[in-house]
């Protein structure tokens, strides 16, 4: 256990209570407990609370627990009812929750006639395919944007315990008001999770020859398909209104590429495809890259011999050779004991790392910008 006298630096003094303790309840337990800070874990599934504190996300709750913070990290469906509650059940404590939709949660809330003077939403932007404190970590938020949702009936000094949580978890702290939340999660993370979804259920019509050819194209396309039904219904539902926009100009662009493609060769059929994958180049450039800028880079796709040891040695070459990676994407090759590495490095190094890979003999496949 850490010895709180001997912990890194932290904002938080804590106690800090969290009530779930599935991925990201668990996780944030883990990264407090990392900095030494008190956590106190509740979970209406005695398992899952007794899980959670044999993998040291904190200690079960005791009668006498008066909590600096507590943070609700439970299904979106019984999220208001449980913080509603934990607002009367520590009267001293500000209470925040991590689920994905904040506007109707924050309506229900007045609702009900909580006291929202000591609430605050917060979204951190993280999470994995598996659930459950088995799959926490300590390091889930590093790195990761925590969105702060303030409202005008919290005061700035009682929200700064929420930042605080944040950064000492690693996060970056991203100040928004609720609706605007829920707007821009619509295009972010709700659409592209129905849309990915969408295109994962076409797999069952794939004949198994093609889904042998299966390469990194549909695998980062579905990549979130897997996800939890149950719990998706819960958010799409929660957040309807701003994601029936988006697909609905979805719906727009693609009902004109498929009447191109009913005549592939007719006039305008060509542009407007054109004009489609045009339009994704410049939506994808939007995106910000590393350090939050929108720098594009080279990939390097290096093929190694599926064992132990490969991809180590790849990294400890392209170290020595003084060229910082800026990223890197895994793949297996079908059928063959091979591994594809995509590295990617800014393009004025592209060149070099070509050239000095293959002479030590690695074997290159591509190279682009």
């Amino acid at each position: 256990m850490t010895d709180p006298n001997s912990a890194p630096d932290r904002r938080l003094p804590g106690p800090v209570r969290v009530v779930g303790a599935g991925l990201l309840g668990a996780s944030i337990g883990l990264g407090l407990r990392e900095r030494g800070v008190d956590v106190i874990l509740a979970d209406a599934s005695p398992a899952a609370l007794a899980l959670a504190v044999d993998y040291g996300a904190g200690r079960a709750a005791q009668p006498d627990d008066n909590p600096q913070l507590v943070v609700v990290a439970v299904p979106p469906d019984v999220t208001a009812e449980v913080v509603a509650r934990e607002l009367v059940a520590f009267p001293r404590a500000i209470v925040t929750d991590v689920a994905s939709v904040k506007s109707g949660l924050l309506t229900e809330l007045q609702r009900q006639g909580a006291d929202i003077t000591r609430y605050v939403g917060s979204h951190p932007m993280a999470g994995r395919e598996r659930s459950g404190p088995i799959a926490a970590r300590a390091d889930l938020f590093t790195g990761r944007p925590w969105v702060i949702a303030r409202h005008d009936a919290v005061r700035y000094q009682d929200a700064a315990c929420v930042e605080d949580l944040a950064l000492d978890l690693g996060a970056t702290v991203v100040p928004m008001d609720p609706e605007t939340h829920d707007r821009a999660v619509a295009f972010v993370s709700h659409a592209p999770q129905l849309v990915s979804t969408l295109m994962g259920s076409r797999l069952r019509d794939a004949p198994e020859g093609a889904l042998g050819l299966a390469g990194g194209g549909v695998r980062d396309v579905t990549r979130v398909a897997s996800s939890d039904p149950a719990l998706w219904v819960q958010i799409i539902g929660a957040n309807a209104h701003n994601v029936r926009p988006v697909l609905e100009s979805l719906r727009a662009e693609l009902d004109t590429l498929i009447e191109a493609l009913a005549e592939p060769s007719a006039p305008g059929s060509r542009r407007a495809v054109a004009e489609a994958m045009t339009a994704g180049n410049l939506g994808v450039e939007r995106l910000p890259g590393k350090h939050g800028t929108t720098r594009r880079f080279s990939q390097v796709v290096v093929l190694i011999d599926d064992r132990p040891g490969q991809i180590a040695a790849l990294l400890t070459f392209i170290g020595e050779l003084g060229i910082n990676l800026e990223d890197l994407r895994l793949e297996h090759s079908p059928g063959a004991q091979i591994g594809i590495v995509e590295v990617s490095v800014v393009p004025e190094a592209e060149q070099r790392l070509v050239d000095e890979l293959e002479s030590a003999g690695w074997r290159i496949a591509a190279a682009w910008a």
